[in-house]
């Protein structure tokens, strides 16, 4: 008859987990032993392996995980809604630690720290996102917004209010960012004509419109780098 008395099983592996992390931290740990690690706290008496193998496989990496929507992690067995609040603050810390980085500095010492916000609030978004970041006269980011959310392949835009956002700011300058969900970077048509047209209405205003970046799961599009703009 087994001891009821005795700690359960993943209790042993816990510990373990937790040693290996303090010893050699996060590079030690495949991504699913992050995920469990993570899991701990939020589901404490449980064996959570399983369930961050199934995470990472259902939604593709921790990132993938951490912004997927809460009604697609509470369709996974053994996510409470609870917990899907919890791995979505995985997303919304990263992506503020990240911002952190780029926050008040000039974008063109920071520019990779820029790109590694860009890439941490949006790559993972299901459907297109265009945010807009404000830029002073040092071209320090100053604030950040999403102007729009549409469907998987478009986002709604207009110009209009991306010029009157930037004019609330006082910004000097902005450069345009949206994801691409499918991961192509390449841009569209409509793309290339929503950044000409953006840039011909901030014109008149003395606003820079410096460059327009395409976020996909793998790489970032550059409209500048490309002779877009």
């Amino acid at each position: 008859m087994p001891d009821k008395t005795a700690p359960p099983h993943h209790a042993g592996h816990r510990d373990r987990l937790r040693s290996r992390f303090a010893t050699s931290g996060g590079e030690s740990l495949a991504d699913y032993e992050l995920l469990e690690l993570f899991l701990f706290r939020s589901i404490p008496r449980r064996d959570v392996k399983p369930l961050a193998k199934d995470l990472i496989a259902r939604f593709g990496d921790i990132g993938g995980v951490a912004a997927a929507p809460i009604s697609a992690l509470t369709e996974v067995k053994g996510v409470s809604e609870k917990t899907a609040v919890d791995l979505r603050l995985l997303q919304a810390v990263s992506a503020r630690m990240a911002r952190e980085g780029a926050l008040d500095k000039p974008v063109i010492s920071s520019w990779q720290a820029l790109i590694s916000y860009c890439r941490t609030a949006m790559q993972h978004e299901l459907v297109e996102q265009f945010r807009v970041l404000f830029l002073d006269k040092k071209n320090r980011l100053m604030a950040d917004e999403v102007i729009s959310k549409g469907t998987v392949d478009q986002a709604p835009v207009y110009p209009r209010e991306v010029v009157k956002r930037a004019l609330a700011h006082e910004a000097s300058a902005i450069i345009l960012v949206h994801n691409h969900p499918s991961g192509d970077v390449t841009p569209s048509t409509a793309d290339i004509e929503i950044t000409k047209t953006i840039v011909a209405a901030s014109a008149p205003f003395n606003i820079v419109v410096h460059d327009h970046l395409i976020i996909g799961r793998e790489t970032t599009a550059s409209f500048k780098t490309m002779g877009l703009i």
